[in-house]
């Protein structure tokens, strides 16, 4: 998919704008430093898109240092809406017998060109901000709980930031999952 260029205006203005309410996420990095590591980077720009697309508002959340790299998340104050009602990943949702839904969160994040977050940058995510208030969310599970049929998805309930667990099979209304895209 190539971006056309008012896509990408569009996108950038969108980028700026949420860059700018919310300085807290990425202190110490400026908008110029975000769009020149940006220039040039069409398939991360199409990544950016697709979270954005799905409900994702990604955001930066880390960046600057020695290598100028950025780390953009997904900053939806709830799991981004176009990304709920998946399994955790191919596997599991063939496995399923019966309501079988369309994709899975490593299916889907793979083919938006980014990775599910995994447990210390949600934990990282949850100190920039108070997200998945009502929602959860998948996010990367170690090959030895995979491995036995589960996967792992977090929230934040009563103030804290919570790890569970469940059959990768599963999928719920109010799951879903958050990515992240490091440029």
């Amino acid at each position: 998919m190539t971006m056309k260029p008012k896509e990408r205006e569009a996108l950038l203005r969108t980028l700026q704008t949420r860059f700018e309410k919310n300085m807290r996420r990425h202190e110490g990095v400026s908008w110029a430093q975000v769009q020149a590591r940006l220039e040039g980077k069409g398939k991360a720009l199409e990544s950016l898109l697709a979270m954005e697309a799905t409900g994702g508002e990604p955001d930066v959340v880390a960046g600057g240092g020695r290598s100028g790299e950025l780390r953009f998340c997904d900053c939806s104050p709830e799991s981004p809406v176009g990304r709920r009602s998946v399994c955790y990943d191919a596997e599991s949702r063939v496995a399923r017998k019966e309501h079988r839904p369309e994709s899975s969160a490593l299916e889907m994040a793979a083919a938006m060109g980014t990775e599910l977050l995994t447990e210390e940058e949600y934990r990282e995510l949850q100190e920039l901000g108070e997200f998945d208030l009502k929602t959860s969310s998948w996010i990367a599970t170690p090959a030895g709980v995979r491995g036995l049929g589960g996967a792992l998805f977090c929230d934040r309930r009563y103030g804290k930031v919570f790890v569970y667990h469940n059959g990768a099979q599963s999928y719920y209304a109010a799951r879903g999952f958050r990515t992240r895209l490091r440029v």
